[in-house]
């Protein structure tokens, strides 16, 4: 369970009225006008020690307003004994679950939950195994096998099954289970399992001058600022280099111009900055006549017209 996971769900969840004041797309804001959707259940493998969202997006989905959260209890119960070892940001996330779980809110907190008209369920230890269908070809629900953890309570505790299952009925399933990086040139370094290119600190391995950074480094962790800050540091590292005289930037060295000259003979156009802008100026332009930040554009031959 990521935060991918959790902004489905507290789109499908948020009231529209508040959606209408984001970017978000004219065509999705209509859809989502007339969804039925009440209730949304997110599943995940293992435990609440495993989760892979941040506290950011956890906090955004319990102030949901018009929705409740519920977890089960179960999951929670003794877990605050193994909290003060955790790292930071892993002891405060789980604190928050804690107290979302077990605690008892009062005052305006119990009021706007007691008039919650939407509720989502975070639903720990559960692995999907079957799609059902209603007999006419439509989903009517999902089949999940019941998990527990072996081993003392961490982060890498492992999941074994209980052969039991339970059955959600639901006539919308979304899957969310991550990003597998695959290898484009057979003579790269590449773990296979973790989808990753072997490296030291971002060096691919065996291949002087090659670098790596964001999920193809580190695979499939953190948020948009975990990777921008790995890129940061990936580029500081290719400047120590030269500056080690590492990396060899002599004049023979082919550069940017290479990677151009390979996009010419494929008639693949490259977007730089200054077309970034002019997509953002329309954009920003289709958004306020329709009274929002900016209409985002998803159809890539629109975006490349602009920039033609």
């Amino acid at each position: 369970m990521g935060n991918v996971a959790l902004d489905v769900a507290r789109i499908l969840l948020t009231p529209v009225n508040i959606l209408e004041k984001t970017d978000i797309t004219h065509h999705a804001l209509e859809a989502l006008r007339s969804s039925k959707v009440k209730q949304v259940h997110i599943c995940g493998r293992r435990g609440p020690l495993q989760v892979a969202f941040t506290i950011k997006e956890l906090r955004e989905m319990i102030k949901l307003p018009g929705c409740r959260s519920i977890f089960n209890t179960s999951d929670f119960e003794g877990l605050s004994q193994y909290v003060t070892d955790l790292p930071r940001p892993r002891k405060r996330l789980t604190e928050l679950m804690i107290k979302t779980a077990l605690g008892k809110p009062d005052g305006k907190e119990a009021e706007r939950i007691a008039m919650a008209t939407n509720e989502w369920h975070l639903k720990c230890l559960r692995t999907p195994v079957a799609f059902l269908d209603d007999g006419a070809g439509n989903l009517s629900g999902i089949k999940l096998e019941i998990n527990k953890l072996q081993g003392e309570a961490s982060i890498d505790q492992k999941i074994i099954s209980t052969n039991s299952t339970e059955t959600i009925p639901c006539g919308l399933a979304l899957r969310s289970i991550g990003y597998q990086g695959v290898p484009i040139d057979s003579n790269m370094p590449f773990n296979i399992k973790s989808g990753t290119l072997q490296h030291a600190d971002g060096r691919v391995l065996h291949r002087p001058g090659l670098y790596c950074s964001g999920w193809i480094k580190t695979g499939p962790m953190g948020v948009i600022l975990t990777t921008m800050t790995d890129g940061f540091n990936t580029g500081k590292l290719v400047v120590d280099d030269i500056k080690s005289s590492r990396l060899s930037v002599e004049s023979h060295q082919k550069g940017k111009q290479s990677i151009f000259n390979i996009l010419e003979k494929k008639v693949i156009k490259p977007v730089g900055w200054k077309d970034w802008l002019e997509i953002d100026k329309e954009e920003t332009k289709q958004g306020r006549i329709i009274g929002q930040p900016r209409e985002k554009i998803v159809d890539i031959q629109h975006m490349m017209d602009i920039v033609q």
